[in-house]
């Protein structure tokens, strides 16, 4: 195992990039930050809950404790890594910045990195964690951060808002019981790429141009969605 030696695991030819030897060689303070992820991911989750903070109960070493759950679930278990806004052990300072006036939802890359982050999840952890489990916003003020103040942003005047004569995108959501599932790794990319999939539930239906594409969870088989540009 990388861990169990103390020789670099990096470079002369190694596939495995420089970084992995500086993170074993300070893996007690990364296992601070590691978190498993479960069915329902929690992803504001306390110290003592840390890979760490599970060492420290059990007497195990952080590095044991890492490859008991990475072998979990027949070796497809992930683990949590908050790399950036999690310093003080709470997304406190994430919630300040989304509410800030001038601060415009949105997430994504292109497909960068569809190897290693599931952007599609953000809107519906802005409804579960922000505005039903926080409060940090109303259903109201967190729908229209997700769908008409982008939109006039965008120059999409044609959706976006409810109103006679524009599209009828819209989703029925069932806020008690919308959750997030836990990611999971599949190749289904040209050449076997890999990207993250997770799984939502609480959508009764997602409607585009008035015609039902997803309805409890379930294709419809419906396709009236074409490529969006700028109507101003």
């Amino acid at each position: 195992m990388l861990g169990e030696t103390s020789q670099p695991v990096a470079g002369d030819g190694s596939a495995v990039p420089p970084l992995v030897d500086k993170l074993l060689a300070a893996f007690d303070l990364v296992a601070m930050s590691l978190f498993r992820v479960g069915d329902e991911p929690d992803y504001e989750p306390a110290r003592a809950s840390s890979l760490f903070g599970e060492a420290m109960r059990t007497g195990k070493k952080p590095l044991e404790v890492a490859y008991d759950a990475l072998l979990e679930d027949g070796g497809h278990r992930l683990l949590y890594f908050p790399i950036y806004n999690y310093a003080s052990g709470s997304l406190a300072e994430v919630g300040e910045m989304l509410r800030h006036p001038h601060a415009l939802l949105g997430l994504g890359d292109g497909g960068a990195h569809v190897g290693t982050i599931c952007d599609a999840s953000f809107s519906t952890f802005l409804l579960t964690h922000w505005v039903r489990d926080r409060g940090a916003f109303s259903i109201e003020a967190a729908i229209h951060k997700l769908t008409g103040e982008p939109a006039a942003w965008l120059g999409l005047g044609d959706r976006g808002v409810l109103r006679e004569g524009l599209r009828a995108d819209l989703n029925l959501i069932d806020l008690p019981a919308l959750a997030l599932g836990r990611p999971s790794l599949v190749r289904d990319l040209p050449a076997g790429g890999k990207r993250f999939l997770q799984p939502a539930r609480g959508y009764r239906a997602t409607v585009v141009h008035g015609e039902v594409i997803v309805e409890d969870g379930q294709l419809t088989g419906a396709r009236p969605g074409r490529v969006a540009r700028p109507v101003y």
